[in-house]
């Protein structure tokens, strides 16, 4: 590895000396500002009418760039901006053209969906804005989510450490309470409303932007956020010609390729671009090998002056094994001895072989989710525009799920956990190495006159999403524009366990079916029917398809006297939600009762200029929302048609105040909010310690308060140096004392028989169902730094080079709180006290770019060095007995030293 990362540097370096360009008769030079808000722009393009030159503006939004002494147009494209052109007259040396004004084009909206964009110092919402050069430069080896560590109120952390695994929280709110859209488009799951990041890994490559709003947002779609969004804009067809090829290296076998070609503008208005790459490598955790691609595909045509058709496809099929389980902080200390010195937080306690030395995982995800789009803008008039996106999504893939039979007494399943949840190692199936044994469980199976009693399944998901968005713009003369539209998807999610390997064993009989009610299916309850031998490829634990139908009109009134932008908008909703199970259910049983449920959006705000310099805005909303599928709607969504009667919408208030200053050299954002959610449904996991059997509690009536304040700010004092800082603290609590019922690993409800022993009871909240309610007012929130502060220096010393240093800080992050199978008990109360409070720490990274000329050729390379002091931390834990580090469970540490290099070439 190291060889070829020499072998990589020299190439470059060779590269870099042996370049060389010829001197252009007539150079033009000037800086890209935004109209409104005279931030200068990164990544505008600037071209030639013939297309055969351009160039982009960088950080600064200053350009260069060489023609011939004939003279040229100059066309000045940005997405979302109207195009500027410039004649550029021959005969001189040096052009200066100044500062070049680029103006928002709302009406124009060009080849992407931009519904969900915000604008500074305008649209009244707090928000971050990343643009492509930055994602570039700061990516590294990292996840997508690393972009926004260094924005208010956000926190990224890696947990398990797995390509694609990470975790995006944004106010306080994980990611089923944050939207994620693409050109608009929403990207959450329908069922639970996270986003699964490993399915996306490609973004990082096709973003031309990124948007993150805080709070209530402005996206005009029928169910908004609740803490935040974040809207990635692709790149489009309407790009310069050409194209790049990438490659890059980092640490623990990182590779990565990359290319793109774009077309331009062709004859007969088409234009199309096509992207695609790979990336693989060993992983930072043990154990964690890993394979994605990505591509990106559209095509568009422009038919005459007034519509635009385009399509779009892209995706990121990828596989990769992960680490799942956490230790305590203790037992990161114990396993050590298996590992090379300050190696013991790569640990994975389910890395193992088989008997022949082949390599065993019983944790791997492999997923591919294509997004398809069909866009159509028409432009009516000079004042009006129909703007219509057709989506839909074909994904399918899983996640690896131990199954064991129960014999004697025994649930195998158990064994499959390579930790207990209060951070214990789990020695039943362990290697004096610390490697688990799947040899052993291949020994066991053999051995076994009852075929296998431990298997591997996948749990598989797969969906088809269908999804329809038109908004209609109306612009008025007397500066009042008008918004409305249409927000309809439909989503089915079909969900089943699938034997994939019996380790050596005959066959399998699931203890599955031996819970099948007799009453739902037929034949059911008799021995055939329950110790049917299996194989691989069939069906285990659970078969169902989960519906998800959801349709609604959004609007949205503004009124921009260029001085005070105000705005209302609402939206109404209706969701219809229902399963049909082919597991537990035989086909005239199978289909669920359908629970529809109406909500609503209304919000408001207000900006404010008192004049170039100042602003100050704010917005206030209420969210009713109806609740996710999983937990929600089913408290049993593995294996039960049985509904939650108790489930009801849930509802959220948001007030947001903001302050602006702008100025050439220093501007800042202060923002101050309060978020009230009420009656969120929620589930955790839990153990019987007396057991080691897992299980959940369902909760209902779960209530919080968000409350905070944002800073950030960027200073530069002179061209080459500039100063980017943030500050957000906030106080995130519950607030009142839900209810929770107890279900056992095969979604049955649980009675409690002597002291902790589970039994199954007579139905879902009937009076022998065990519950519990958890007094939790006060209690602050964990998973989340509740405070966050960064600073960024650029500098640019020479022409092309670029150095950035970066320092981030978070404190105020507490344990997620857990329950404890000792906790409960049929009708008990569990006081929760405030949980641990981990530890504050803070990380320095370090990124540096180079563009130089290769002949005719543009190149650049890239380097990263992420957390440059190798700083050890723990990102993430769950809370303890007695609230203290000794007993906290499930606990991960940061990424070590991560380093990386990559050479990109333009044509």
């Amino acid at each position: 590895m190291r060889t070829k990362f020499i072998s990589f540097l020299v190439l470059a370096v060779f590269a870099l000396f042996g370049a060389s360009s010829a001197v252009a008769q007539i150079v033009v030079s000037g800086n890209v500002i935004d109209a409104e808000s005279s931030e200068p722009l990164l990544g505008v393009v600037i071209v030639t009418s013939d297309n055969k030159k351009s160039v982009e503006t960088d950080e600064n939004g200053r350009f260069e760039i060489k023609l011939p002494n004939k003279g040229a147009t100059l066309s000045f494209r940005y997405l979302g901006y109207k195009t500027v052109s410039h004649e550029i007259a021959s005969g001189k040396k040096k052009v200066n053209l100044g500062e070049i004004a680029l103006e928002v084009d709302a009406m124009k909206l060009q080849d992407a969906v931009v519904t969900a964009r915000a604008i500074a110092r305008k649209t009244p919402v707090a928000l971050s804005t990343i643009p492509q050069a930055y994602i570039e430069e700061r990516i590294g080896t990292a996840d997508f989510t690393k972009v926004l560590q260094s924005t208010p109120s956000v926190y990224v952390s890696r947990d398990g450490g797995g390509y694609g695994d990470s975790k995006i929280n944004i106010r306080g709110f994980k990611s089923e309470n944050n939207a994620v859209l693409v050109n608009g488009v929403p990207m959450n799951d329908m069922e639970w409303g996270g986003v699964y990041w490993s399915n996306w890994a490609g973004l990082t490559d096709v973003a031309s932007s990124v948007q993150s709003q805080r709070g209530l947002g402005a996206a005009k779609v029928s169910t908004p956020s609740v803490g935040g969004s974040i809207n990635i804009i692709t790149k489009t067809t309407d790009a310069k010609q050409g194209g790049f090829f990438s490659y890059g290296m980092g640490n623990d076998g990182y590779n990565k390729m990359l290319f793109s070609i774009s077309s331009g503008k062709m004859k007969g208005d088409w234009s199309f671009t096509l992207l695609g790459g790979k990336t693989w490598g060993d992983g930072y955790i043990q154990g964690t090998e890993f394979e994605g691609y990505n591509y990106f595909a559209s095509v568009s045509k422009q038919f005459g002056s007034k519509h635009l058709l385009s399509f779009a496809a892209f995706g990121a099929p990828q596989w990769h094994n992960q680490r799942k389980s956490g230790l305590s902080i203790q037992g990161w200390q114990d396993v050590q001895r298996f590992m090379k010195p300050d190696e013991r937080y790569r640990y994975n306690p389910s890395y193992g072989f088989g008997k022949n030395g082949e390599r065993k995982t019983m944790e791997r995800n492999r997923y591919h989710k294509p997004q398809l789009q069909l866009k159509h803008v028409w432009q009516i008039d000079k004042s009006s525009n129909l703007n219509t996106v057709l989506y839909t999504s074909i994904g399918k893939g899983g996640g690896y799920a131990g199954q064991g039979a129960k014999v004697n007494g025994v649930d195998y399943r158990k064994f499959w956990y390579p930790t207990t949840q209060s951070g214990e190692l789990n020695t039943t199936f362990r290697h004096d190495d610390g490697t688990f044994a799947y040899d052993e469980i291949q020994d066991l199976n053999e051995n076994s006159d009852r075929g296998s009693l431990m298997v591997m399944s996948e749990s598989v998901n797969e969906h088809k999403w269908y999804g329809l968005i038109s908004t209609y713009t109306k612009q008025f003369q007397n500066n009042f524009n008008v918004y409305g539209g249409i927000d309809a998807r439909y989503y089915i999610g079909s969900h089943y366990n699938e034997i994939v390997d019996l380790y050596n064993g005959k066959y399998y009989i699931d203890p599955s079916r031996a819970n099948v009610d007799a009453a739902n299916f037929a034949g059911a309850g008799n021995p055939a029917f329950i110790n049917k031998k299996l194989t691989v490829g069939d069906k285990v634990f659970r078969n169902y398809d989960g519906h998800v139908a959801q349709g609604g009109v959004f609007g949205q009134a503004e009124y921009d006297n260029g001085q005070l932008t105000a705005f209302v908008a609402g939206s109404l909703n209706e969701t219809s939600q229902w399963r049909v199970d082919n597991f537990y259910y035989d086909k005239a049983h199978n289909k669920s009762e359908k629970i529809n449920k109406w909500g609503f959006t209304a919000k408001g705000g207000a900006n404010y200029k008192f004049n170039e310099n100042h602003n100050v805005f704010g917005n206030l909303g209420f969210i009713s929302r109806a609740p996710y599928f999983r937990y929600g709607c089913f408290l049993s969504p593995d294996n039960s048609n049985a509904i939650n009667e108790d489930a009801v919408n849930e509802k959220i208030f948001s007030v947001e105040l903001g302050y602006g200053f702008h100025s050439k050299m220093f501007s800042a954002n202060l923002n101050m909010y309060h978020t009230k959610w009420m009656d969120k449904t929620m589930a955790r996991s839990v153990e019987n310690r007396d057991t080691g059997d897992r299980g959940s509690i369902n909760m209902t009536g779960v209530n919080s308060i968000h409350q905070g304040i944002e800073f950030d700010g960027t200073f530069k004092p002179c061209q080459w140096v500039s100063f980017t800082g943030m500050f957000s603290i906030g106080d995130w609590r519950w607030t009142d004392s839900p209810v929770g019922y107890f279900f056992n690993a095969d979604g049955q409800p649980i009675k409690l028989e002597d002291k902790n022993q589970w039994g199954v009871a007579s139905g879902i909240h009937a009076p022998d169902h065990a519950k519990m309610t958890l007094v939790m007012d006060d209690v602050k929130e964990g998973g989340s730094a509740q405070l966050t502060s960064a600073i960024g220096l650029n500098v640019f010393p020479m022409k092309g080079l670029r150095l950035s240093l970066d320092w981030n800080y978070f404190s105020n992050n507490y344990a997620d709180f857990d329950i404890k199978g000792s906790d409960m008990n049929l009708n008990s109360k569990k006081v929760y006290g405030t949980p641990w409070k981990i530890p504050s720490h803070s990380v320095f990274d370090f990124s540096a770019s180079y563009k130089f000329k290769v002949g005719n050729l543009t190149a650049q390379i890239f380097g990263n060095i992420e957390n440059i002091f190798d700083q050890e931390y723990i990102n993430s834990a769950h809370d303890g007995s007695n609230h203290d580090w000794e007993t906290a469970s499930r606990v991960y540490y940061g990424f070590g030293r991560q380093m990386s290099m990559r050479l990109k070439v333009n044509f």
